[in-house]
């Protein structure tokens, strides 16, 4: 198992101006932020960035402030997921240029390919780059699931070292952890069944509640990575409201308006995303207070 991709990882939000451009001076910040902090490795450009509302030049603008920012303290995910292979697969050259540790995919959303079409979605990606590939699986959100056959079968591809499993059937879960290879990456991608995952052999998370607690949450995963389950289920029980909030409206929603309510960025979004109802925000707020989040500042 690639010891770069155990640990806790960053599904890092972009901070946007209120002009609609990167937020280049407020990511740098969070990228030092996460690191100060004790987080094992940083993914920008996932789905939790925004990245469908990126072009292709913000994303590179953005993985290549994030690479410069960590100055190899720590690793970086690059996210390079789409639903059209070829775009992706040119994507993920021109990332691959900027040398960051690894490739974060996610399956191909809205045009629902069959399990064949997955497997060779994926193949095409890693028989065009050189870096270690990790498979992104959230059906919820994409249309479709990676089911664990193909999710094998990928797995015999050299590159293709891991799976950010977020199918949230823990019964899928469970066969993936027993039957993977033992090199092979098994990263939750839902916040809420990390502790459950690294129970079952899981080697760690790419995490959206690490954007507002990362030592928190580094702690929690290092605490079960090491049999240590009562400090990781205490953990779990802390964050488990703030987990709970972030998906209470669409991600990233929840947790950019967070951070605005830490002093971390500006809350801005891009359409079709919109800052979160009144409700939602006092929830929010009301948890932040709780865990003794809220006014922190950089």
């Amino acid at each position: 198992m690639e010891t770069r991709w155990r640990g806790c990882g960053t599904a890092l939000v972009t901070p946007f101006t209120k002009s609609g451009s990167i937020d280049e001076v407020a990511l740098k910040r969070l990228t030092n932020w996460q690191i100060d902090r004790g987080i094992n490795f940083l993914v920008p450009c996932g789905t939790t960035g925004e990245s469908p509302t990126l072009s292709q030049t913000e994303k590179l603008r953005v993985i290549e402030i994030v690479i410069t920012e960590t100055n190899k303290r720590v690793p970086v995910l690059a996210g390079v997921g789409g639903a059209d292979t070829q775009s992706v697969i040119q994507l993920a050259k021109d990332v691959e240029s900027l040398e960051p540790d690894g490739l974060l995919s996610v399956t191909p959303y809205y045009n629902k390919p069959s399990p064949a079409g997955i497997y060779q979605h994926f193949r095409a990606i890693a028989e065009n780059v050189k870096l270690p590939v990790i498979i992104y699986n959230v059906p919820n959100r994409t249309g479709c699931n990676i089911n664990p056959e193909t999710l094998f079968q990928l797995a015999d591809i050299p590159n293709i070292i891991g799976v950010k499993e977020a199918s949230g059937n823990l019964d899928q879960i469970c066969t993936i952890c027993r039957d993977s290879p033992d090199e092979f990456c098994v990263l939750s991608g839902d916040d809420a069944f990390t502790l459950a995952l690294l129970a079952l052999g899981g080697s760690g998370v790419i995490s959206v509640v690490s954007n507002e607690a990362p030592s928190e949450m580094t702690r929690l995963v290092s605490a079960a990575l090491d049999s240590d389950f009562v400090t990781a289920r205490n953990l779990h029980h802390r964050l488990l409201p703030l987990m709970q909030i972030n998906f209470v409206e669409s991600n990233p929603i929840p947790v950019k308006a967070a951070l605005a309510e830490m002093g971390l960025i500006e809350e801005c979004y891009r359409l079709p995303l919109v800052p979160p109802t009144q409700t939602s925000r006092k929830k929010i707020i009301k948890i932040l207070n709780d865990l003794g989040l809220s006014g922190k500042s950089l």
